[in-house]
């Protein structure tokens, strides 16, 4: 099956591509002694956010800006699915999250990890690397929540995802006086601050495995998440990210006063701009594109905060620092309760603000189209990547897995990182023969339901928005000719959508797609 693979990539390349990235370094990667790497993760950020990928944007972003001409911006970057678990999945393991147990969706509240124990992570490879390594912010991976029976909830159920009812039932057993099992300190990381999801229960932090306190308040129903659940008392959602920004900086402090000749991987899962839409004090009114816009500018500052203490200590040149996110955002402009349901709509930023978070790519999270998946993606490296280069490549955040194995001279088993190529290449300023993926399959969250190669993009659907009964199965697009997707190529290029039908095809029935 390799070989076959093999065999139609070769066949499937694109003339006239630009393999090479522009003002990037010509050099071999330079000898590296382990690096410290920050890998900062946004949670629903769209492309067209930064001010640095489109100059009209109603944000401020002026650290991520600053980190841009700093280092090495990419154009055609996705993430690996267009909404939260399953790209968290690829990300920490470099591997397409629909070869998981997870078929489609996301896990929710009280659900089983989805990670395997056996499952390489990002974490794991850079603690056997010697690394120090934390996990601050966002998990949505699922943990094992114990009960108040003394078991834990794996002892009744093997199933990633609970039924609803079930999900309940255990809610009212949950035992917060015990530790949680299968949690990020089980998946790769020495520490974790954070929460599994700021819209789920229990309202409270996590820290390592084991609430900040016991929540016995029921959540106010004026109060943005998703329905019933335990909250901790003084649960404030707007403190949610100035608290992790403080616990994310005073991590790095620790860890400079204890183990300063020790590198360090600090993964910073932010919680925003993803709902609940309630920037702090000091960050309200601060953009033009209203809440969300002002949400969107603290998660810049909160950037900003983690580089300042990088900065502090003399640790940036020797920091590789990765700024991306994890879908599209929903371009939702406030939160119901406080901003008004209108303000909660998808796409309500634009209409009540005119900030796109899209930019000119069509569609939003959850969809297939670039504005679902298309995301920020900025590495910056002093002395290695060059200040100021733009790489026009098509990459996607799975490939950092591949990538820091590259980096830190770790040498990957084969049965991991499956999907994940090294970029090292491209930051670094090689010039390729050809490009550095060969094809990349996107998703909407379920199983990959398209793939791009060049300029071509294949979606294995029919358009649902095109009412017309004689619409052709799926669609294809000349991104070069058309970035946004407006007019589907599926009938004049047959022999591209066939090319492309069998390379998707042989992709997902196979066991990887990136080179051993």
């Amino acid at each position: 099956m390799q070989n076959a693979i093999a065999r139609i990539l070769c066949v499937g390349l694109i003339g006239g591509y630009m393999f090479g990235c522009v003002g990037a370094i010509e050099a071999e990667p330079p000898n590296t002694d382990r690096p410290n790497i920050i890998l900062f993760l946004a949670d629903d950020m769209g492309w067209g956010d930064p001010q640095c990928y489109q100059p009209t944007s109603k944000i401020p972003t002026p650290h991520i800006d600053r980190l841009a001409a700093q280092g090495m911006r990419f154009t055609d970057a996705h993430s690996p699915a267009a909404i939260c678990t399953p790209s968290r999945y690829s990300i920490l393991t470099g591997r397409y999250h629909w070869r998981s147990r997870l078929k489609g969706g996301i896990v929710w509240f009280w659900d089983q990890p989805l990670i395997l124990p056996q499952r390489l992570t990002m974490g794991r490879m850079l603690q056997q690397r010697g690394y120090a390594t934390a996990c601050i912010g966002k998990w949505h991976l699922g943990e094992d929540w114990p009960l108040t029976d003394g078991t834990y909830i794996s002892d009744h159920t093997d199933r990633v995802l609970l039924s609803g009812d079930k999900r309940k039932e255990y809610g009212r057993k949950i035992d917060y006086t015990r530790p949680i099992k299968d949690g990020p300190n089980e998946r790769g990381f020495d520490y974790y601050f954070g929460t599994s999801v700021p819209n789920f229960p229990p309202y409270c932090f996590i820290e390592n495995n084991r609430t900040v306190g016991i929540p016995t308040l029921e959540k106010p129903r004026e109060m943005f998440g998703r329905g019933w659940g335990p909250m901790i008392e003084g649960w404030k959602l707007e403190k949610i990210l100035p608290t992790l920004t403080e616990k994310a900086v005073r991590w790095i402090d620790q860890h400079v006063k204890q183990n300063k000749d020790k590198p360090f991987f600090l993964y910073f899962a932010s919680t925003a701009p993803h709902t609940p839409i309630v920037p702090d004090k000091p960050f309200q009114g601060k953009s033009g594109a209203g809440p969300y816009g002002d949400l969107a500018h603290q998660v810049d500052h909160t950037l900003g905060e983690i580089l300042k203490a990088v900065e502090k200590h003399g640790l940036s040149e020797n920091t590789i620092v990765i700024f991306t996110s994890d879908n599209g955002s929903p371009q939702r402009a406030g939160d119901p309760h406080l901003h008004g349901k209108q303000a909660f709509k998808p796409g309500a930023v634009v209409e009540m603000y005119g900030h796109n978070p899209s930019a000119h790519w069509r569609g939003m999270k959850w969809k297939i189209y670039e504005g679902g998946h298309r995301v920020p993606f900025i590495v910056r490296w002093p002395g290695k990547v060059k200040a100021g280069s733009v790489c026009d490549q098509t990459v996607s955040g799975i490939d950092l897995m591949r990538t820091f194995a590259a980096i830190t001279s770790y040498e990957l088993p084969a049965d991991s990182a499956e999907d994940s190529y090294d970029l090292s290449p491209l930051l670094f300023g090689k010039t390729l023969d050809r490009p550095l993926r060969q094809a990349t399959v996107l998703s909407k969250g379920g199983p990959g339901s398209a793939i791009r190669q060049g300029k071509w993009k294949y979606i294995a659907a029919h358009d649902k928005d095109n009412k017309d009964k004689n619409r052709p199965p799926g669609q294809l697009y000349d991104l070069e000719a058309d970035p946004s997707e407006q007019n589907n190529l599926w009938a004049e290029r047959p022999e591209v959508v066939r090319r492309l039908q069998a390379l998707l095809k042989s992709y997902k029935s196979s066991d990887r797609t990136a080179p051993f």
